[in-house]
């Protein structure tokens, strides 16, 4: 089976990250992908929302969820713009995602390769084939430019 084309896919989550920095929010972006359709997609609006929990990743997968009328994801694959956190890959286990690419590594809080590796457990009854790092320059690159604009009082 070949690989699915990465760069196109996470180049629509980076688009969902866009929508999140413009509204103020941490902008990360998250697509669900099946046999080559988009079937879900979020970005973070913990902040419009007022939830804790409206993270990208719970977002898309619960849109594609919802698209499938089953919250089993499989032969599913969630592309996201940063190393999801330790929910989010809670998240990823439990609705039996095939994989996982992500764009920036997080070494503060990434549980899917930095701090942890939640995703491929063995432990778990359900392992996500993880690949981290595409388009990595880009997903940083806006990172970098919300932190920047928050710490100078930007809008």
């Amino acid at each position: 089976m070949n690989d699915p084309p990465h760069d196109h896919f996470l180049r629509q989550a980076l688009k969902e990250a866009e929508r999140a920095f413009e509204a103020g929010e941490v902008p990360v972006g998250a697509v669900v992908v099946r046999e080559g359709l988009v079937i879900g997609r979020g970005h973070n609006r913990r902040e419009a929302l007022a939830d804790p929990t409206a993270h990208a990743e719970l977002l898309a997968i619960t849109a594609a969820a919802n698209s499938l009328g089953n919250w089993r994801l499989e032969d599913c694959t969630l592309y996201v713009t940063k190393e999801p956190c330790p929910m989010c890959a809670g998240a990823i286990v439990n609705s039996r995602l095939e994989r996982l690419v992500f764009g920036a590594w997080d070494e503060q809080a990434g549980c899917c390769g930095s701090l942890y590796q939640l995703c491929r457990d063995p432990r778990l009854s359900h392992q996500v084939v993880v690949t981290g790092g595409v388009l990595e320059q880009e997903c940083q690159a806006l990172l970098r430019e919300f932190f920047r604009r928050k710490r100078q009082g930007s809008p």
